[in-house]
C-alpha cells in the first residue's frame, strides 16, 4: 500500500526575515525553508542574537517576511484573518502579566477568547475545554489559586495550560524555559514532548537549553551564521551542525555525549 505524505502543519518556502524601512533592509536570514509536522516537538536554537525571535514573529503574522511564503495547513499566512490565525495558532510569549490577581482557571479561560462572544461568556464546551487543558498539564490542584501566589515555573504551566484551552493545530512559545532552573526547565521540556505526544498538537518553541532539547526534540532548527537547518537532533549531530554554533576555542560540542563542553 502506498503511504500518503501528510500536509505539513506550517511550512516555509525560501524565506528571508529581517527589517525594513524607507533607507534600508536588514536581513537577518534568508534561505529558510522548514515543514512543522503534526504532533512533533519541534526546537529552535541557536546563540544570542542570531534571529530566533525575530523568526518566531515572521512565522506568526507579528512581523511581515523580507520575502518568501509561509503557509499554515496549505493556505497563505498572509490569507488568514486575526481571528481565523487565532484558531489555529496559540502563543505563549515571555510577557508579562498585566493582572496576576486572576485565578489560574480565569487565565486559562482567556485562550477560549477566539469562540467566545465580546462579552467573553464561557459557554459549557468552553468550561470544559479549560479545564481539560488544566487537567492535560497536570496543575488542577491549582486551579483556584491565584496567579501571584504561585512560582515561576507553575506559572509557566499555566500559560501552556492557557495555549491548550485554545484549541489550535500549532501552539509556538518564546523561551519558555527562561528564569528556570535546570530541574524546571527539564520539568517544561517533557510537558511538551508529552503533549505533543498525547494532543498530537505540533510544538515549536525557541531556547538557549540546547543540550535539553537536544534530548527532547522530534526535530530542530538550528539557526548558525551562515544558514537556518532543520532535521532530526541525531543527523543534525551527524552533520556536524552543532559543532558551528559558538567559537571552537570557548566551546565544543561533544558527539558521543551529545552536549557541548567548556575548553579547559
Amino acid at each position: 500500500m502506498t503511504k500518503i505524505e501528510q500536509h505539513p502543519i506550517l511550512e516555509t518556502q525560501d524565506l528571508s526575515i529581517g527589517y525594513a524601512s524607507k533607507k534600508q533592509i536588514q536581513t537577518i536570514a534568508s534561505s529558510i525553508t522548514i515543514k512543522l509536522k503534526k504532533g512533533e516537538l519541534i526546537g529552535l536554537v541557536g546563540r544570542n542574537g542570531i534571529g530566533k525571535s525575530t523568526l518566531l514573529k515572521t512565522l506568526t503574522q507579528v512581523q511581515e517576511p523580507l520575502s518568501g511564503h509561509i503557509r499554515l495547513h496549505n493556505v497563505a499566512l498572509q490569507n488568514y484573518s486575526a481571528l481565523s490565525l487565532a484558531k489555529e495558532m496559540s502563543l505563549v510569549l515571555t510577557e508579562t502579566l498585566a493582572s496576576k490577581n486572576l485565578s489560574v482557571f480565569e487565565l486559562v479561560a482567556l485562550g477560549r477568547q477566539p469562540y467566545t462572544n465580546w462579552m467573553g461568556t464561557l459557554h459549557d464546551n468552553d468550561i470544559a475545554m479549560t479545564n481539560r487543558a488544566i487537567a492535560l498539564v497536570g496543575i488542577t490542584h491549582l486551579k483556584h489559586n491565584r496567579c501571584f501566589e504561585l512560582s515561576d515555573g507553575q506559572l509557566q504551566n499555566v500559560m501552556i495550560a492557557r495555549a491548550l484551552a485554545q484549541d489550535t493545530s500549532i501552539i509556538i512559545l518564546d523561551e519558555p524555559t527562561s528564569h528556570l532552573d535546570l530541574y524546571h526547565k527539564a520539568l517544561i521540556f517533557k510537558l511538551l514532548k508529552k503533549l505533543a505526544k498525547e494532543t498530537g498538537k505540533t510544538i515549536l518553541f525557541s531556547s538557549h537549553d540546547i543540550d535539553l532539547a537536544i534530548q527532547l526534540c522530534d526535530t530542530m532548527i538550528v539557526m548558525t551564521a551562515d544558514a537556518v537547518v532543520t532535521d532530526t537532533p541525531h543527523k543534525l549531530i551527524e552533520k556536524g551542525i552543532f559543532n558551528t554554533l559558538f567559537p571552537e576555542d570557548i566551546i565544543t560540542f561533544d558527539t558521543e555525549k551529545k552536549s557541548f563542553k567548556i575548553k579547559a
